[in-house]
């Protein structure tokens, strides 16, 4: 058996960054080992670098249930690292013993998006090595790549303060008549994982109940298919935060409520045609049992960090 000849293959790469990931131009160099415990003929060592996305849901139940899904490859690149130098037929004989070949990658250029997994697709980088023998299947062995999107930091958008209001009047069965407002602000819309936002809130609650706010940091993802005629939204609450109450007949209570960002968020995807990801934070106050009043900030998560364009 192959299994019990060939053993103990690894990967080895070398770092490129503390975080270990790659991007867009970048060479990694490495080494792949292996050992054998006899003598073994191999017709090629073979390396495969990819880099795709696919995305699958389905709707409906039943005779009425429907699949949905899609596909799209940003590179397919192949190299040898070791094969006969004569003809396509030929075999090498490899002695028992350990083995180890040295290897270059090149990633290509491109506005590639970043590593992702989600409950209705992946986009992922993977390093393939495909040993053939004689008259036998090939053995693959697979690793995956943190592959990092750039985005560009110096779109004007990004080091801007977001701002927004919202006002709802409170009057049903359960609660008087009374104005519930929240406005907040952000001092930029771009960060980083791991950075903490600060949220500048100002409250006024002239309801006679009291009111809670809250803060949410939530990651929304969209599965499209390839004409993009349907879709499949998930939205995932990373973190949240409640605040000081706001009692009855308050008037502009002011807070500054900060919230961090996962260190494990994944960064925005906005340059893939059928996988989006973007991140909203949800400033919200709560008058139970009514609407809650909700002020929504779009915000861009990116590899590089983005200073404010103006004081805050």
């Amino acid at each position: 058996m192959f299994e019990s000849t060939f053993q103990n293959f690894n990967f080895n790469f070398n770092r490129l960054n503390e975080r270990n990931t790659v991007s867009s131009g970048d060479v990694l160099t490495g080494r792949i080992s292996f050992d054998l415990t006899k003598e073994t003929k191999l017709s090629s060592i073979t390396m495969a670098l990819t880099g795709g996305v696919r995305v699958h849901w389905s709707t409906g139940s039943g005779k009425n249930r429907r699949s949905h899904s899609a596909r799209l490859t940003f590179f397919d690149l192949k190299t040898v690292l070791l094969q006969p130098d004569g003809a396509v037929l030929e075999t090498l004989r490899l002695p028992p013993g350990t083995h180890v070949y040295p290897f270059t990658i090149h990633i290509p250029q491109g506005d590639f998006p970043s590593t992702f997994e989600g409950p209705h697709g992946h986009i992922e980088y993977t390093v393939t090595v495909s040993i053939k023998r004689p008259w036998h299947m090939a053995k693959t062995f697979k690793t995956d790549l943190n592959f990092t999107g750039h985005i560009d930091t110096n779109h004007p958008d990004l080091p801007a303060p977001l701002s927004g209001s919202n006002r709802v009047t409170t009057c049903n069965l359960w609660c008087s008549s009374g104005e519930v407002r929240v406005a907040a602000r952000t001092e930029k819309k771009a960060f980083i994982p791991g950075e903490t936002v600060k949220v500048i809130c100002d409250f006024s609650n002239s309801s006679t109940k009291t009111a809670t706010p809250k803060l949410k940091l939530q990651q929304k993802q969209t599965y499209f298919t390839l004409s993009r005629s349907s879709r499949r939204m998930v939205f995932k609450e990373l973190t949240s935060l409640i605040g000081d109450p706001v009692t009855a007949h308050t008037s502009d209570q002011h807070a500054e409520i900060m919230i961090t960002i996962p260190s494990s968020a994944t960064l925005s995807i906005t340059n893939c045609n059928i996988l989006e990801v973007e991140y909203l934070i949800q400033v919200s106050l709560c008058v139970k049992p009514c609407t809650d009043v909700m002020v929504l900030f779009p915000i861009v998560l990116c590899d590089t960090p983005v200073e404010a364009r103006l004081p805050f």
